[in-house]
C-alpha cells in the first residue's frame, strides 16, 4: 500500500471510530462498580451502541467543580453521595433532571411516584440504598462482637479498627456509642458541645485506628488481617464472603444512605448523559444491579422484581432498619465545610497511647 493510500485508509478508520458515541461515567470501585457494569452498563452499550468509559473515584465534588467552572468537562455522569449532590446542585455544577422524563414502572406508574426517596435535590436521580456497617473477622475474637458499642470497646475486643477517612458516619457512631439515642443524633451533633463530645469519643479509638478512602481498601484491610474490625460498605462484605473470606456483619446502628446520578453542567454530552441516566434509573436496571450486590433499589417496582431472600439481605430490610441511622444528607450539605477542617485538624493531632495499649 502506498503512503497516500495508507493515510487515506487511516483517516477513514479514525473517522469511523469517532462516529461512535462515547460517555464517561464516574462511579466507585470494586464490587459496586462491577454491579453497575453487569447490571445495566453493558446492557446499555448493547442497546444503544454507545461506549461507556467507567472512571473510578473516591467521592467528593472538587473535580466536578473544577471541570464545570472551567467549561472543560470530561466527567459526563457521576454517581454522587446525596449530600455532595445537594452541594453541587446549590453551586450550579449539575444539570437539573426532570423526573417526568424518567421511565415509568412496568405497570405504568410514573417514575415520580415509583421512587422511594424524597426528592431533596432537582439535580439527582436516586439509584440504590447502601449502608456503612461494622464488619469483623470471625477468627479474630473468641466471643464475637454484636453491637456498635463493641466496636468502641478496646478492652473486651482488642485490635486495630478501620474507619473511612471522613467525618460523615463516624461522628454519628461516636455519639451513639457514647449513649445518644439514634433518633437524636443530629440534634446533638448540631451543637458545639455535641460535636466536641463526638470527637472525644473518637479519641478513645484513635491510637488503634487505620483509615481508608475506598470501599475496596476497607475490605482489603480485613482480608489481610491488618484490622480486626472495620467500617465497611455492607454490599462489599457479601462479595468478600463469596470469595471465602471469614467476615461477618454487625447491622446494629448501620448508617444507611442512597446515592444519586448527577450530570455535570457545561459538558458536551448532556443529551447523551440524560439518555444514560434514564436507562440506568429504570426499574429493570436497578433490579439488575441489586442481583450483583445486595443494595436496595430506590424504586418500588424494582424491589418487587427481587426474590424475597435477596430483599431480606438489603440494608433497607425491616430487620436491618430497626436501629439504623439515615445519613442526614441535607444536614451534611450545610455543615461539611464547617466540620471537615476540624476533622482534618483532629487527624493531625498526636494521640497519647496509654501504657496498657499496644503501640
Amino acid at each position: 500500500m502506498g503512503k497516500r493510500a495508507f493515510l487515506a485508509a487511516l483517516l477513514v478508520s479514525l473517522a469511523s471510530g469517532a462516529a461512535a458515541d462515547t460517555l464517561n461515567v464516574v462511579s466507585w470501585d470494586g464490587a459496586y462498580v462491577k454491579s453497575q457494569i453487569l447490571g445495566f452498563i453493558r446492557p446499555y452499550e448493547e442497546a444503544t451502541g454507545t461506549r461507556v468509559n467507567v472512571i473510578q473515584y473516591a467521592g467528593g465534588i472538587d473535580e466536578v467543580r473544577s471541570q464545570s467552572r472551567a467549561w472543560n468537562v470530561s466527567w459526563d455522569v457521576v454517581d454522587l453521595e446525596l449530600f455532595d449532590a445537594i452541594r453541587a446542585c446549590n453551586e450550579g455544577l449539575l444539570e437539573t433532571i426532570d423526573r417526568a422524563t424518567l421511565p415509568a414502572a412496568p405497570d405504568g406508574t410514573p417514575a415520580a411516584d415509583d421512587f422511594i426517596n424524597r426528592q431533596v435535590t432537582p439535580c439527582g436521580v436516586a439509584n440504590v440504598a447502601g449502608s456503612t456497617i461494622v464488619s469483623f473477622r470471625r477468627d479474630a475474637f473468641a466471643k464475637p462482637p454484636s453491637s456498635l458499642e463493641d466496636f468502641f470497646d478496646l478492652s473486651q475486643y482488642p485490635g486495630k479498627r478501620a474507619l473511612r477517612k471522613s467525618p460523615q458516619g463516624n461522628l454519628e457512631w461516636a455519639l451513639i456509642a457514647d449513649g445518644v439515642a439514634h433518633d437524636n443524633v443530629y440534634e446533638v451533633l448540631d451543637t458545639e458541645a455535641g460535636l466536641t463530645r463526638a470527637f472525644a469519643k473518637l479519641d478513645e479509638l484513635k491510637s488503634q485506628l487505620v483509615w481508608w478512602q475506598t470501599g475496596q481498601q476497607a475490605v482489603r484491610l480485613l482480608e489481610t488481617e491488618q484490622v480486626a474490625m472495620s467500617a465497611v460498605y455492607s454490599g462489599r462484605v457479601a462479595a468478600a464472603v463469596e470469595r471465602g473470606e471469614p467476615l461477618e456483619i454487625i447491622w446494629d446502628h448501620q448508617v444507611w444512605y442512597y446515592d444519586v446520578w448527577g450530570i455535570v453542567k457545561n459538558g458536551r454530552n448532556t443529551k447523551l448523559a440524560e439518555d444514560f441516566v434514564r436507562f440506568a434509573s429504570s426499574a429493570e436496571s436497578l433490579a439488575g444491579q441489586a442481583k450483583y450486590i445486595p443494595y436496595g433499589p430506590m424504586r418500588r417496582s424494582s424491589m418487587a422484581m427481587l426474590d424475597e431472600s435477596l430483599r431480606e439481605r438489603l440494608p433497607t430490610s425491616e430487620a436491618h432498619l430497626k436501629t439504623a441511622v439515615e445519613l442526614n444528607a441535607t444536614w451534611w450539605s450545610e455543615n461539611l465545610d464547617r466540620i471537615a477542617p476540624r476533622f482534618e485538624r483532629w487527624l493531625e493531632r498526636p494521640v497519647m497511647v496509654p501504657k496498657s495499649m499496644p503501640r
